[in-house]
């Protein structure tokens, strides 16, 4: 209904509410948004650093502990140590450490951050935030504006995390200042066939404009479904349940429909077909290597699919292209045939991935990233002008397929030098697979307690780490830092 004499619009909703619109609004709504006009380019990450425990055990002691198989867990995963972290330590002190970490070699201030997201899958409270626990350490900046707050969903946190964090600097709600995404886990598991694919890490990843690690916009796909291949159903259990054989055919599923989502992007934006041959590097989620050098086969099968007369394929069985794709996930044919067709171009793309997954075991939502961390230390200025593909799942089931384009060769080398990887790792220190097993037994006895003082020694930690110094009555948490 409009009102001449007034210049209103009644917008007649029901018998009972009308709505009064004034035009001049939406003309001041428009004004307001062509005000973006600094929308930022080369949105991506910034600067990235990784913590991880001082003290590791190595797989082949593990064998030798559990009586398996020479070879069981250094070849049949392709894992060589297993950080771990004994009572001293959280999932607050582990992120706390990377987040000040980053800070004070990046030399930016707390004020500077605007925006902090946290993905992680190791819970400590049913409601109280992880990211809550960080926020000490902006206290003495004065900065608590600060937007964020933790993404779960397994090993998927920590990706959802940086796209949340992508997409605030990338929107109108972006202040001008960084966004900080820190994704970290301790992965334990039960006495048994899992226990040797654990480990602990957290990644620390710095988002803002002009990055030289760039987000490639239109480039992704995901996919969800509901599964329990892998949940944590009890909150008095660091453990998890575990249905391994149905979690590998979940991640190849989930692998092969964000591959096939991400090829239709980009032949929608580029205007041709994608596969493995146009992108420089290819890294993944890694609960183990096997499964990564597996996870790359499993591509180069998706592209024989896509166009089966390339001369790659010329000496590949044609039934394979007529396979039911559910058999195609675990048939040994196709595994063992396009593993060694792909081996070496794994080699040149993803191996160079492998330092830290193979050094801390899987630290969940950090994992993929200290892949990409573990490529810059080993490439360096190589990476310049490269594109880097990127493969996210975390059980349940969430995936993301994503793609990097890297740029700045001096920005890149910054971020080398100050994650110093190989340094660091050979600082660590190797403890028996007895003293491990002593060490995990006493988590499990008490990760949950109240009123409980940690028996660890702080010898055990790196200088610069926060630790936990005690848990009160009503499970309120302190911690002091080293120096």
């Amino acid at each position: 209904v409009s009102t001449q004499s007034t210049g209103l619009f009644i917008l007649k909703m029901s018998r009972h509410m009308s709505v009064i619109l004034r035009p001049r609004t939406f003309s001041r709504a428009l004004t307001v948004s062509r005000q973006f006009s600094h929308f930022p380019k080369d949105v991506g990450i910034v600067g990235m650093d990784v913590y991880f425990p001082k003290s590791f055990v190595h797989q082949t002691d593990l064998e030798v502990f559990d009586k398996v198989g020479k070879g069981k867990y250094t070849s049949g995963l392709e894992q060589e140590r297993m950080a771990f972290v004994n009572d001293r330590e959280d999932i607050y002190s582990i992120s706390m450490t990377v987040l000040d970490s980053l800070v004070k070699k990046y030399g930016i201030s707390y004020k500077d951050i605007g925006r902090l997201e946290v993905g992680t899958e190791t819970v400590i409270d049913k409601s109280k935030a992880v990211k809550t626990a960080l926020m000490p350490l902006f206290q003495k900046s004065g900065n608590f504006n600060v937007e964020g707050i933790d993404t779960i969903n397994a090993c998927y946190g920590g990706t959802s995390a940086l796209f949340n964090a992508l997409n605030w600097v990338e929107s109108s709600s972006w202040d001008g200042r960084y966004a900080v995404v820190v994704c970290g886990d301790i992965a334990v598991y039960s006495p048994g066939a899992a226990r040797p694919t654990g480990g602990v890490g957290a990644v620390a990843m710095l988002i803002g404009k002009d990055a030289p690690l760039v987000f490639e916009r239109g480039l992704r796909g995901t996919y969800m479904e509901n599964a329990y291949d892998f949940y944590k159903p009890y909150m008095e259990s660091e453990y998890p349940e575990v249905d391994g054989h149905h979690s590998i055919v979940c991640y190849y599923r989930a692998l092969d429909y964000c591959y096939n989502i991400f090829r239709k992007n980009f032949h929608k934006l580029q205007g041709e077909d994608f596969s493995l041959e146009k992108t420089d590097y290819a890294l993944f989620h890694s609960p183990f290597w096997k499964m990564v050098k597996k996870s790359y086969a499993r591509m180069l099968y998706l592209d024989f699919l896509q166009s089966p007369n390339h001369p790659k394929f010329q000496s590949i069985n044609p039934s394979f292209h007529s396979m039911e794709i559910e058999k195609s996930y675990t048939d040994k044919d196709v595994t063992k045939v396009f593993g060694e067709l792909s081996e070496v171009e794994f080699s040149k793309k993803t191996e160079k991935g492998s330092l830290l997954p193979k050094n801390l075991g899987n630290s969940y939502t950090a994992s993929l990233y200290t892949s990409l961390l573990s490529l810059i230390a080993n490439e360096t200025t190589k990476l310049e002008n490269k594109r880097v593909l990127m493969f996210s799942y975390g059980s349940g089931l969430a995936a993301s397929m994503f793609s990097l384009h890297v740029k700045h060769a001096e920005s890149i080398k910054s971020i080398a030098d100050k994650a110093d990887l190989f340094n660091r790792l050979q600082s660590r220190t190797r403890v028996s697979a007895e003293e491990y097993t002593k060490t995990m037994k006493l988590r499990e006895e008490t990760h949950h307690l109240a009123g409980y003082h940690p028996v660890s020694s702080i010898d055990t930690l790196f200088p610069g780490t926060y630790y936990l110094k005690a848990v009160d009555k009503v499970k309120k948490r302190s911690y002091l830092h080293k120096e």
